[in-house]
């Protein structure tokens, strides 16, 4: 499915013109799923790519035991990944201060970097003690510094945690380097495929297997608490919609219509489920009480209806509808209302998600015979692309709406890119194994 171009965003479209959700379960070996959750995935995620734009900001390597990975690194890919900063290259650095009483600010006054990062961590016992200050170079004051704690199994999650607060208090938003994402990868040959769905850091680091199937698992959701995923999954030789518990691994069955079952997603509240069905017949969208599990159906008009997405008001839809001929986006906040066509410059547009703020449509455009994600207001129809074009699939917001995170082709395989909203070069999370695809960003993790 990824190799071809504009089918995996559009999921339940093609699964509906191939009459894919037969074909696809009948060529899989039939067997056992396992639900694993080890704590070294097998998976090989390299980060690659990065920006030179933005506000210059040295991040300095930290004063820290050898075995710890580099937290000044992490910290500065992460600032990089955001688009709004571009850390210096550390052979361009003046010094390697650890602390403000290291610092010669002079020094640093000579270079190009706004900003200067410093740190020094130590072990006590089983946990990591880091500490972190935040220097403005023109003025030579403090912005902030903390102290923070953690196992020293899970050293990565400070420097993720230093790379929030960082961006915080130099943009005001909150940062979404600690969080999540969610993933679908594919490996083996015709005969012996095995599916497995993934989390990881933010920055693809530490990934988890949370379910591993030989059946395909398509367009996982998360829960807006980050406690749970909706998925799509073949097994049965049919398609199902699931909800799995990510720490008991627990999990049950939402839908099992005759037909497609597929493209939930969850609302912002965690009440609802919006979700694809064509009940044997064509496919509309629905809506699921996620406690009464009662459905309610939104679309009648005759046309296939897909890629349900929630705007922040918990109410409103927006989605995918080829009514008009090629597939467009659409809005609608009631099951009566008439939808409203949300898309109209470029002849396709699909797999919407709206940003977090509700201003933005991040979307899958085909312009110049690829497919590109890009962004669209909501208020006055602007549009921009986000990425660099070819075999681009839906796109996911980060919690802060500053990155977008989709799947693109490879050569043979296909990877994980991650955009700014700003504009600018992504950075890759390339998966080694086989393919990669269906990422979504989790929430925020409070």
């Amino acid at each position: 499915m990824t190799g071809q171009p504009g089918v995996t965003h559009m999921t339940v479209l093609a699964l509906l013109h191939r009459s894919l959700h037969r074909s696809l379960a009948a060529t899989f070996l039939v067997g056992t799923l396992a639900f694993v959750v080890p704590a070294h995935a097998a998976l090989e995620i390299d980060i690659s790519g990065g920006t030179e734009t933005g506000v210059p900001i040295a991040v300095v390597p930290f004063d820290q035991p050898a075995s710890v990975d580099d937290l000044g690194q992490i910290v500065a890919d992460d600032l990089a990944r955001s688009g709004l900063f571009a850390p210096i290259d550390r052979q361009a650095m003046p010094g390697r201060p650890a602390s403000p009483d290291d610092l010669r600010i002079d020094d640093w006054r000579a270079g190009k970097a706004r900003y200067l990062v410093m740190g020094q961590t130590e072990s006590t016992g089983d946990r990591l003690q880091a500490r972190f200050f935040l220097v403005d170079v023109s003025s030579g004051e403090r912005i902030t510094g903390s102290q923070i704690s953690a196992p020293a199994s899970a050293a990565r999650t400070i420097a993720h945690r230093i790379s929030d607060l960082i961006y915080e208090e130099l943009t005001g938003d909150r940062g979404a380097f600690s969080t999540r994402l969610a993933y679908v990868t594919e490996r083996g040959g015709v005969d012996d495929k095995v599916f497995t769905l993934q989390i990881a850091d933010a920055d693809g680091a530490n990934p988890r297997t949370v379910l591993e199937s030989p059946y395909p698992i398509m367009s996982p959701s998360w829960s807006p608490d980050g406690g749970k995923l909706a998925y799509v999954s073949f097994e049965g030789n049919r398609s199902a919609i699931w909800v799995q518990d990510l720490s008991t691994g627990d999990r049950y069955q939402l839908t099992d219509f005759p037909g497609i079952n597929g493209a939930p997603d969850w609302s912002p509240r965690g009440d609802k489920i919006a979700v694809t069905l064509s009940k044997g017949s064509n496919p509309d969208i629905y809506v699921i009480d996620v406690d009464t599990r009662r459905t309610t159906r939104w679309t009648r008009s005759g046309a296939i209806e897909t890629e349900p997405t929630w705007y922040p008001d918990n109410r409103t839809l927006a989605f995918t509808s080829d009514r008009f001929g090629q597939p467009q986006v659409f809005r609608k906040t009631r099951p009566d209302d008439r939808a409203r066509r949300l898309t109209f410059e470029a002849p396709y547009a699909a797999g919407p998600r709206i940003s977090p703020d509700g201003e933005q449509l991040a979307l899958v455009v085909r312009e110049d015979g690829g497919f590109f994600v890009a962004e669209q207001s909501l208020a006055d129809g602007d549009r921009k692309l986000l990425s660099q074009g070819g075999s681009e699939e839906r796109p996911s917001y980060a919690p802060n709406g500053a990155m977008v995170v989709y799947a693109a082709q490879s050569g043979n395989g296909s990877v994980l890119k991650i955009s700014p909203v700003i504009g600018g070069e992504p950075q890759t999370l390339r998966y080694d194994r086989g393919k990669v695809r269906d990422p979504v960003w989790g929430p925020f993790n409070d």
